[in-house]
């Protein structure tokens, strides 16, 4: 077969080279005769990847989102649906839901959706079935981005498992609803409207969600349940490349991190357990404009539907599918092994674990307690300051490396790491390291100074065997999985002692004692640097897009310290062993003071605009026109200009030598009257960014302004006031609500009709609209103490233009073009509009 350049493809692309289609002709042929197999076939997916990407930026209401995407997703449905085996029926439904829901996400907020869009199939046995499984994706982006990782690849992956599983010859017992929804990015919102008003979502019994925190790599699974071990026991057995922790998940649920995903929607709505997976490396260009599907390795495909077409297809044979709720009993411990395999078992196994190691331990200090009165009584004397010094050593190396992380956050030097993660560890590592080794060798000195050296290392020893004790008992109480970490390091060390006591009491046998002991704290030390370096991976490019607030060399510091006293704590008593610690302590200071002073120089610059492995400074800036109201409905005061903010804690500080005008003279001034301090923030993130700057400009004028009107003044029973409102405007508003000192907001329409007020007080409502929306109506029910003359509320409305003519005004697109390459400016038109009533 001979195909020519120019030729039509089968899924829609032209052919460039000949090579290519004659490699990918044989592959199919090759897989369809062994389709049984099901085989997942990354080419295909790479195929749908770039159509889907190629359309631009995917934003809620957009014609890129609500009709390019969805069409092109329908075209190869129906496409997978003509060539799929007689074993199988697949449905296809469009919903366009319109709801409401209330989310303590962010500070807490209430968001409203009209006629968003969600492309479902069902692929069941040709009988049908009564149970599902759901997969989930989302393909719409954030505004100005292409969304290749976030989301688009995963839809690219659900098309071709949607096309290897409709191919098998085997019926399936259960249905797989694949789930394509088109407005996540917009807090949730279409998970919420198919999970609470789709006619399919009653069946579905468990749910695997498809996400991304970073660009490729491998995808973890970071969260689970709840309480549903089967679910983990199911990933264990049908994954080829696992990836998965449950200190993940716990680090994730505690909130530390500001993201969320659709995993908590069917979680908290539709009472389903689930399995989240997300894409989690290179994080420095997840929501920016290198998200591009170049970036995004074929192996990272070729893993992630691997994994996830064993899964769906082990969980729609599965018979416990049907009975999920029936096998939900507790949480589950579970952990990859250097992504060879999974261990798994039940959180209360692991505390009876947990309690058996800690008992093990008690018996093995306890018979150091157990002998004659005056060695018991020294040996408890002596552990007990072992004890105190070791504490002692943590705290002021806690301070020093503090005073060092606040020193160069306020001379501006922070994030000179965030391009050469090096720098952290040259500069906080050693500074830990060495405050440690300087701690013990004092104590050496001076205290310890005509003490047995063997019996100072065994003292320390069995210090930090009861420090981890300790912690191991504490996260076992607290109900944590993660509390596996500290039995891995009570255990491991302690079978470690016991194995070379007698090595250890030989002499003469030093060199013997040492290598069996490091041979035995291999295992663990190494997980533990495989986790703390899926941690730092995770955390360090969320520090680029964490606020202006949290300081990311104290952050940063913190971690590095954690991380340099957990590993050496089965090591600190080396320095009592030791000879001489002065050639380690002159290396790290001298590591540490070369480093501190090349980073105070400025030598290290934080942002990156290599094209192959680029780290941006994230700018937002919105042309915005505010309009100040009256009680009597006069304007009282109007301006516009640019509104910047930067999304790190270096602010614009960099950004100013290039561009003199944005610098500390435009700082903004809160409006302390009005809602949100008279800014359009599209979310509730105030108080992540409390730095930013306004640089006045001319008016703007959208050719689809906002028109917000008063229907309807009703006085209530009780003494209340219900006041109900119309709104029509672009696809993204927010509504922000401030009630007037002795008023209360007692009800409203939105969410389940309690309001619930953000960080500060004010409500903040997220609204959003596909095509074809109607007005959006709603009221509010108000009660006042007394009459005031200012009246008793403040509503202010503001509109996000992220598509289409009215994004970008001249003066903005201008601005964008002087930024450095080293910036990824996001910039889009709004107004701000207040209310008082």
């Amino acid at each position: 077969v001979t195909l020519l350049p120019g030729s039509g493809r089968q899924h829609g692309t032209e052919v460039s080279e000949n090579v290519q289609i004659v490699a990918k002709f044989h592959i199919e042929c090759i897989c369809y005769k062994r389709s049984a197999l099901l085989i997942f076939q990354f080419i295909f997916c790479r195929e749908y990847l770039e159509n889907i990407t190629a359309v631009g930026p995917r934003t809620v209401g957009s014609p890129e989102n609500e009709i390019l995407t969805v069409n092109y997703l329908l075209k190869q449905i129906k496409a997978i649906e003509i060539e799929s085996s007689d074993a199988h029926k697949i449905s296809v439904d469009i919903q366009r839901p319109t709801g409401s829901f209330s989310i303590d996400f962010l500070g807490g907020f209430t968001s409203y959706y009209a006629n968003i869009t969600n492309v479902v199939v069902k692929l069941e046995p040709r009988s049908g079935a009564k149970h599902a499984v759901l997969s989930n994706c989302h393909f719409d982006s954030v505004p100005n981005t292409p969304g290749a990782s976030d989301d688009a690849v995963s839809c690219s992956v659900m098309l071709e498992i949607l096309n290897t599983l409709s191919k098998s010859s085997d019926p399936l017992q259960h249905a797989v609803i694949f789930l394509f929804n088109g407005a996540e990015e917009n807090i949730l919102q279409a998970s919420h409207g198919f999970i609470t008003q789709h006619r399919w979502a009653k069946s579905i019994r468990a749910f695997i969600n498809l996400e991304a925190a970073g660009v490729g790599g491998k995808e973890l699974v970071f969260q689970t349940g709840p309480e549903n071990p089967w679910l983990v026991q199911a990933y264990v057995f049908a994954a080829k490349h696992p990836f998965a922790s449950v200190v993940a998940q716990e680090v994730f649920q505690s909130g530390i991190i500001p993201a969320d995903t659709d995993f908590r929607i069917y979680r908290d709505f539709g009472n389903i357990p689930g399995i989240d997976l997300a894409f989690i490396e290179n994080g420095y260009i997840y929501h920016t404009k290198y998200d591009t599907p170049d970036r995004i390795l074929t192996d990272s495909i070729q893993r992630a539907g691997d994994n996830i077409l064993g899964m769906l297809k082990y969980l729609a044979t599965s018979d416990k599918l049907a009975k999920s709720f029936d096998y939900r009993h507790g949480n589950v411990v579970f952990f990859d092994v250097f992504g060879l395999f999974v261990l798994a078992y039940p959180a209360r196994v692991g505390t009876i674990m947990n309690y058996i190691i800690t008992a093990v331990t008690v018996l093995y200090l306890g018979k150091k307690i157990l002998q004659p009165r005056n060695r018991a009584i020294n040996y408890m004397k002596e552990l007990s300051v072992a004890f105190g010094f070791t504490l002692l050593s943590w705290f002021s190396t806690f301070v020093t490396v503090l005073i060092v992380a606040v020193f160069i956050s306020l001379i501006g030097r922070s994030l000179s790491w965030y391009n050469h993660f090096y720098v952290s560890i040259f500069l906080y590592g050693t500074a830990a390291a060495a405050k440690l080794i300087l701690a013990h060798t004092l104590a050496k000195k001076f205290y310890y100074k005509n003490t047995n050296e063997q019996y100072l290392g065994e003292i320390f020893f069995d210090v930090s065997l009861l420090v981890w004790s300790i912690a191991l008992v504490l996260i076992t109480q607290l109900g944590l999985c993660s509390a596996f970490v500290c039995a891995m390091w009570v255990a491991f060390p302690l079978l470690t002692k016991l194995l070379i006591y007698r090595e250890f009491k030989q002499k003469g046998a030093t060199i013997r004692f040492v290598m069996i002991y490091m041979l035995g704290m291999f295992i663990p030390y190494l997980y533990i640097m495989y986790l703390t370096w899926t941690i730092f991976e995770m955390f360090i490019p969320i520090m680029g897009r964490s606020g202006t607030e949290i300081p990311p060399d104290v952050v940063l510091a913190a971690f590095i310290l954690s991380s340099t006293v957990i590993l050496s704590s089965y090591f600190l008593n080396f320095i009592y062993l030791a000879k001489s610690t002065k050639k380690t302590l002159i290396t790290l200071t001298t590591v540490f003071g070369v480093t501190l002073i090349l980073v105070c120089s400025g030598v290290f610059f934080p942002y990156s605009s290599d094209s192959a492995n680029p780290k941006p400074k994230r700018v937002f800036l919105q042309h915005v026109s505010r309009r100040f109201y009256g009680l009597n409905g006069n304007l009282v005061k109007s301006d516009s200009g640019i509104w910047i903010n930067g999304l790190d804690y270096a602010g614009i500080s960099h950004i100013t030598p290039h561009i003199p005008e944005l610098n500390d003279t435009i700082r903004t001034n809160c409006e302390d009257k009005a809602p949100l301090c008279g800014f359009p923030w599209i979310l509730p993130v105030h108080f992540l960014l409390r730095k930013n700057w306004y640089l006045p400009a001319a008016e703007i004028s959208p050719t689809n302004p906002v028109h917000f009107k008063l229907l309807a003044k009703e006085q209530m029973p009780w003494d209340s006031m219900k006041l109900t409102f119309e709104v029509s405007g672009p696809s993204h508003m927010s509504l922000y609500i401030r009630p007037h000192e002795r008023s209360t907001l007692s009800s409203w329409s939105l969410g389940d009709g309690t309001p619930v007020a953000s960080i500060g007080g004010d409500y903040f409502v997220f609204y959003a609209h596909g095509l074809q929306a109607v007005a959006w109506r709603f009221w509010i029910e108000l009660k006042a103490a007394e009459k005031h003359s200012d009246g008793m509320v403040s509503l202010a409305i503001a509109a996000h233009y992220f598509f289409g003519e009215d994004q970008k005004s001249p003066q903005l697109y201008a601005l964008m073009e002087r930024f450095p390459n080293w910036t990824f400016p996001s910039g889009w038109v709004c107004t701000y509009d207040l209310f008082v009533f």
